[in-house]
């Protein structure tokens, strides 16, 4: 009745930080918009900012008396005068708690909800609040930690009285005790895990120093450029990377933290290589998936062109270490997280003027054409030592190789669809004898590449004339026994199936087009006695 590729359990200690590193990334990337925004009023509107420095304050509201200005909602905050004397639209009352209080809450909000929920994140909000407070600086690894912490202690509480509230007082019970947990927490924060939290982000903030004093920093392309292919790239640039960088920023204007990892030189260098030189299909899609690297910052294109000859990631270590070493020289950095990390996020986290403006640009910019350089001529080099034996060989192992990146990643991905495209693998038919009314899509995140693939089922059934059938998409951690049908790319169907069992499974390799999805069809057809 379950229709679903066999797959091995994976497990060692690269799951465990895969786990791990997914976990961290979920608290940090739902939020990389709001900082985007900070990172473009930041641009805007501090002292040297572009718009900071307008001369008189009438530029900016034209026609205002003073009186008005006075009156006028955080004139006392917006406005400040240069070493001249001269008035400014700064807007120093937006920039500073942003980063110190918004931008760390929303962790922690999103890390509570990931625990338990919407109550999880109340609390857990409340409980980080008590942490920057007593730390007074942006405290993103602070609120990492607190945030989990404190939803899964609120989840502890309430499964001590679990079915033992009198009916009525539900309400009142829950409300009181997580908002006294929230407070008691808060304390904690405030006189015990701020002052720890903040040992332990001077001591990493001392280990960057002193990686960049003894010019050390490159060697961290040694760890980064394999983990990147292998998926553990989240738990390094957003778990480390991105909480000490932001505070890089506050004070210097940019980090080079942030183009560690999101530089994108190395993979355009090794797409490149891959277009003149490799063969079979990786030869033929490296273009277009170079494309889509470059402008459209999808790192995990270029991993399955490295797993296919793993050599490559040498070129890749070598080149991620000439970038760094690179702005590391030149003084080059971003001003805010480059998400995703395309050369236009790349371009517009290097102009602002607190960032060093177009200077600092066409450093970052020497860095991307170097690292790409680089990453291209050795994997060109590699690439032609060893064409003979990849043009004599009868099987292409580009399949393979997306495969394993597929694997390593442990979920869909829209990027590796596109490239999967032209290699379906087989598997049993489907067929069940429980009727289909409701179908959904589900991955890690509930959205993405699971989103597209309802939306091509969808039409498959409009075309067949069944217009009766729910298809959705959700997060596998929000099935709730009610879907008849669940479709997950193959890695993730076992866990699918540990949410529910009784639900007819579907594997597929490429959620954007799938030979599984015209057998759902045709199944249901025949269930409904629809003629084709």
């Amino acid at each position: 009745m379950t229709t679903a590729s066999t797959t091995s359990r994976a497990g060692g200690a690269r799951v465990a930080v895969q786990r791990f590193g997914t976990f961290l990334s979920g608290m940090i990337m739902p939020n990389i918009a709001a900082f985007i925004a900070w990172g473009f009023i930041t641009m805007l509107f501090i002292s040297v900012g572009w718009l900071g420095g307008w001369h008189p304050v009438s530029d900016l509201i034209g026609g205002f008396g003073n009186a008005d200005l006075i009156n006028w909602p955080g004139a006392m905050t917006a406005l400040a005068e240069d070493a001249e004397g001269n008035t400014f639209a700064q807007f120093v009352g937006l920039v500073g708690p942003m980063v110190t209080y918004l931008l760390p809450l929303l962790i922690a909000n999103t890390g509570g909800r990931m625990v338990y929920g919407e109550r999880g994140g109340v609390v857990a909000t409340i409980a980080t609040m008590g942490v920057i407070v007593g730390t007074n600086i942006p405290m993103f690894l602070g609120a990492m930690i607190m945030g989990p912490l404190a939803a899964w202690i609120t989840k502890k509480m309430d499964s001590i009285w679990d079915g033992k509230i009198k009916a009525g007082f539900e309400m009142l019970v829950n409300n009181f005790s997580a908002g006294i947990l929230g407070m008691l927490l808060a304390i904690v924060g405030f006189f015990v895990f701020g002052p720890v939290m903040l040992g332990i982000s001077s001591f990493l903030g001392a280990i960057v120093d002193w990686l960049v004093t003894y010019q050390l920093l490159p060697l961290l392309s040694i760890v980064v450029e394999p983990a990147k292919v292998l998926f553990l790239n989240n738990a390094i640039n957003h778990g480390v990377f991105t909480p000490l960088a932001l505070q890089q920023a506050e004070e210097a204007g940019k980090s080079i933290l942030f183009l560690i990892e999101a530089n994108p030189g190395p993979g355009i260098g090794l797409l490149l290589a891959f277009s003149f030189f490799g063969v079979g299909q990786a030869k033929a899609s490296a273009p277009g998936a170079a494309i889509i690297h470059f402008f459209g910052g999808i790192h995990e294109i270029y991993f399955p062109y490295a797993l296919s000859k793993p050599a490559t990631i040498l070129a890749l270590i070598a080149g991620g270490a000439t970038g760094v070493t690179t702005n590391m020289l030149l003084g080059g950095g971003l001003a805010f997280p480059a998400a995703p990390g395309s050369i236009i996020a790349v371009t517009a986290a290097a102009i602002p003027p607190a960032a060093g403006g177009v200077a600092n640009l066409l450093v970052v910019y020497l860095s991307v054409l170097l690292a790409a350089t680089v990453t291209f001529l050795i994997t060109a080099a590699i690439l032609r030592a060893s064409r003979k034996r990849d043009l004599a060989a009868e099987a292409d192992t580009f399949g393979a190789a997306i495969a394993q990146t597929e694997a390593n990643k442990g979920k869909s991905s829209a990027a590796m669809d596109a490239l999967r495209a032209s290699s379906g693998a087989g598997a049993a038919a489907v067929t069940t004898d429980r009727e289909i009314k409701t179908i959904v899509f589900a991955c890690d995140a509930g959205m993405g590449s699971s989103a597209m693939g309802a939306s091509v089922l969808r039409n498959k059934f409009k075309k067949a004339g069944i217009e009766d059938l729910t298809i959705t998409n959700k997060a596998i951690a929000n099935l709730d026994g009610t879907e008849d049908l669940i479709i997950t790319q193959q890695q993730l169907t076992e866990r699918a199936q540990g949410r529910n069992a009784g639900a007819v499974h579907v594997s597929v390799d490429n959620f954007m087009n799938s030979p599984k999805y015209e057998e759902v069809v045709e199944m249901v057809r025949a269930q409904r006695g629809t003629d084709a």
